[in-house]
């Protein structure tokens, strides 16, 4: 296996295992969790970035107003996403969740047709129209749009769309967008309740704390290993890899959390994933057709 893989592999399978750390943190309320992730994941790039020594892209930021902007943007989406995920972890919804993120490579598609201006193949339409089809059914007949999933989805495609049209890599684009989230957080921590600083939260013990502390780490480091993995393998690849993070969220959901999965909703999975299988088909085939042109073109 190589090195390319092994890092994307790792990076999809600990954000799978994410539902494991945060249910950690059920004492706390989500924004509560989602104020201390900031505050941790700034302090954790800020010691990578002086061991790395890498401060010279802050010079950019300071001279474009623009690429602030648009990380601001990014960094609110982010906070978005971040509270949605949280929340659904820790009140029953790790398959909502997961719906959100197996939604997300079709809404990457529209996205890009919407703003980027993005041709989608004709086959791309169907497998778009398919996972509409599951989303629409889920609602027709439980009664509800699966707003959650949709959420968590729409937040993180819009997050990945500013970041695709913002130059910075993945450890400055969060180093960025932690700076600017980490003083509002610690605002809303400290702000003064009835017994002074803070103390509109409740208190929490040592294990509460710990699990706060290594948030940072938790956050970070699987975006440094798929940053790693994608400068490594073929972006098609990464696609494949993709799915493990949902398939791993849903097996938790049911086996492990007990949610329920049948009716509308095991229906309209199904659907999302023949969706999938004819996105990946079709964009393998895309991938060797256009090689074996280049190929041919070369020779």
């Amino acid at each position: 296996m190589s090195s390319g893989i092994l890092y994307g592999l790792s990076a999809y399978v600990l954000w799978g295992m994410f539902p494991l750390f945060f249910k950690q943190l059920q004492a706390a309320s989500a924004i509560e969790v989602v104020l201390h992730r900031m505050v941790w994941s700034l302090v954790f790039v800020l010691i990578v970035l002086a061991v790395l020594r890498r401060w010279h892209w802050l010079g950019d930021v300071r001279r474009s107003p623009a690429l602030l902007g648009k990380f601001a943007v990014s960094a609110l989406l982010l906070a978005g996403n971040w509270l949605s995920y949280v929340w659904a972890v820790n009140n029953g919804h790790v398959l909502d969740a997961s719906l959100g993120y197996f939604i997300l490579p079709l809404i990457n598609v529209a996205l890009g047709f919407i703003f980027l201006h993005e041709r989608p193949r004709k086959a791309q339409w169907v497998a778009f129209a398919l996972a509409a089809t599951g989303v629409l059914w889920m609602a027709v007949q439980s009664g509800h749009v699966p707003w959650l999933a949709l959420l968590i989805a729409m937040t993180f495609g819009f997050y990945g769309l500013m970041r695709k049209t913002a130059t910075l890599g993945a450890l400055e684009g969060m180093s960025l967008e932690t700076m600017l989230l980490a003083p509002l957080a610690v605002v809303a921590l400290l702000w003064p309740g009835p017994s002074g600083p803070g103390s509109q939260w409740p208190a929490h013990d040592a294990h509460t704390w710990l699990f706060f502390l290594l948030s940072g780490p938790v956050t970070a480091i699987p975006l440094l290993l798929f940053a790693a993995g994608a400068r490594r393998v073929p972006l098609s690849t990464m696609g494949f890899l993709q799915y493990i993070t949902p398939s791993i969220l849903a097996l938790m959901g049911v086996f492990l959390y007990g949610e329920t999965f049948a009716g509308p909703r095991a229906v309209g999975f199904v659907f999302i994933w023949v969706a999938l299988l004819l996105y990946t088909a079709e964009g393998l085939w895309a991938g060797r057709r256009a090689a074996a042109a280049r190929a041919a073109a070369a020779a």
